[in-house]
């Protein structure tokens, strides 16, 4: 590793957050920077490929484990193993892990489950979800991660669409309301907000991701990954509304959509990724593309990956999840980088954004799991939080009417109570999607009742 703690502003951990990015940045090379911005699977992920490219960022897919069933301890050896690999590069830069918390750290064996966003949005309990966001932040820190893919604050418009579930509300005053899951994952911003970045991360709080930038909720006949076709005016009103009350919490990272707005993919759109959100918006965060979201431009685009790399970087996508192809996104990109058709301001850019979050976020300071934090992952006071959780957001849809006996409140002379279909007694399906996997899982795939 390079230099002193005394010769190197970025590792005095007192200079200010600005001072520390701009010493850092000067002293990287390109390839140190185009590794920054490189997100890969875990599964693609060794100790060499790290140090060798300089990677930024390791996640897992949903259904992507350690091994079957690992447990908390096993997934923070798994990471430490990588952060112990970035901090023996030249630079020592930290990874930052990210993970699809979207429900409790529900990829995690034993991990507290949560109701999901539409479960939660019939609670219309912003100190609820803050309270959840905390005890997921605990959860995954537990594991060595520092970043959960959460929360979706998609205004869902056509319950056609797949993902209805991840939505909190078709309303975006109520989405706005309950986007208080960022400061329970974060922690809540301080008052005074040092260079103008509100994020200041403790070692129980993860970095949070609003999703995805931006109408992915609104597409035409609840087509996912489809076309949101909408006026500025009506994004803005009800799909980018939210957002707002995401980056007045210091979210420190955006996700692009797959999706389209009027025909433009998001992931290519310069006007609403930099023009519009960092720009006017002032977000000092860094925008994270979707899972091989760049493979999705080829069709607009061409099928030449390095033209999709090149639209997407310049439109402002600041990191990137390969996940797999690590080895010709860095080819490429370092190539457009040369023949100046990205510019190095535009890579620079990304890897300021990059390197703030990890500063703010405590990563220099604190890279490595705190074991302490194990007992947290399915304790007591989370699971009641849970079911908690599982009581507000319950919905009666009809009691009956005038002329009928009502359902509720039981007759205390019932004995017994048939419950009946697939959902009845699986676990794995009352979970739903985004537990253990993507798609959800049927029967016991966690612990729980």
């Amino acid at each position: 590793m390079e230099g002193s703690n005394e010769t190197c502003v970025y590792k005095n951990k007192d200079a200010p957050v600005e001072a520390r990015v701009k010493d850092l940045l000067s002293r990287m090379t390109l390839p140190e920077k185009i590794g920054q911005m490189t997100q890969i699977e875990r599964v693609v992920t060794t100790p060499p490929v790290i140090t060798d490219n300089f990677i930024g960022s390791v996640l897992n897919g949903g259904g992507s484990w350690p091994f079957e069933d690992a447990k908390t301890s096993d997934w923070a050896d798994m990471i430490d193993g990588y952060q112990n690999a970035a901090l023996a590069s030249r630079l020592g830069i930290p990874i930052i892990y990210g993970i699809d918390a979207v429900h409790g750290n529900n990829n995690v064996y034993g991990a507290t489950i949560f109701p999901h966003n539409i479960g939660l949005g019939a609670t219309r309990d912003a100190d609820l979800i803050r309270r959840v966001g905390a005890a997921t932040a605990l959860e995954v820190r537990a594991c060595g991660a520092h970043w959960a893919f959460a929360p979706c604050v998609a205004a869902l418009r056509d319950p056609r669409w797949g993902r209805s579930y991840e939505s909190y509300s078709e309303d975006p005053d109520i989405i706005c309301e309950l986007s208080s899951l960022v400061s329970g994952l974060q922690g809540e911003p301080p008052k005074e907000h040092p260079n103008g970045y509100p994020f200041l991360a403790g070692r129980n709080n993860v970095v949070a991701c609003a999703k995805h930038f931006v109408g992915d909720g609104g597409t035409d006949k609840g087509i996912n990954e489809g076309n949101t076709i909408v006026s500025y005016e009506e994004l803005e009103k009800i799909h980018l509304a939210p957002y707002l009350n995401c980056l007045a919490q210091g979210v420190s990272t955006v996700m692009a959509s797959y999706s389209s707005w009027n025909g433009s993919k998001l992931h290519s759109d310069y006007f609403l990724l930099t023009e519009l959100l960092k720009q006017k918006l002032g977000f000092k965060g860094f925008v994270i593309s979707d899972w091989e979201a760049l493979e999705r431009l080829s069709e607009p685009f061409g099928s030449n990956y390095r033209n999709c790399v090149k639209i997407s970087v310049n439109a402002g996508v600041d990191m990137v999840m390969v996940p797999f192809k690590y080895e010709q996104f860095i080819k490429d990109l370092t190539d457009l980088v040369e023949s100046g058709e990205v510019t190095m301001s535009r890579i620079d850019d990304a890897v300021e954004r990059i390197l703030r979050v990890k500063f703010v976020a405590g990563l220099f300071e604190h890279p490595l799991t705190d074991r302490s934090l194990l007992g947290t992952v399915g304790c007591k006071e989370h699971r009641e939080l849970a079911r908690e959780s599982v009581r507000k957001s319950l919905v009666l849809l009809k009691n009956g009417t005038n002329s009928e006996k009502p359902f509720l409140p039981l007759d205390r002379n019932v004995k017994r109570i048939l419950v009946t279909g697939t959902h009845a007694d699986d676990l794995g399906y009352q979970c739903g999607g985004w537990t253990k996997a993507w798609f959800g899982l049927s029967g016991r795939i966690t612990i729980g009742n």
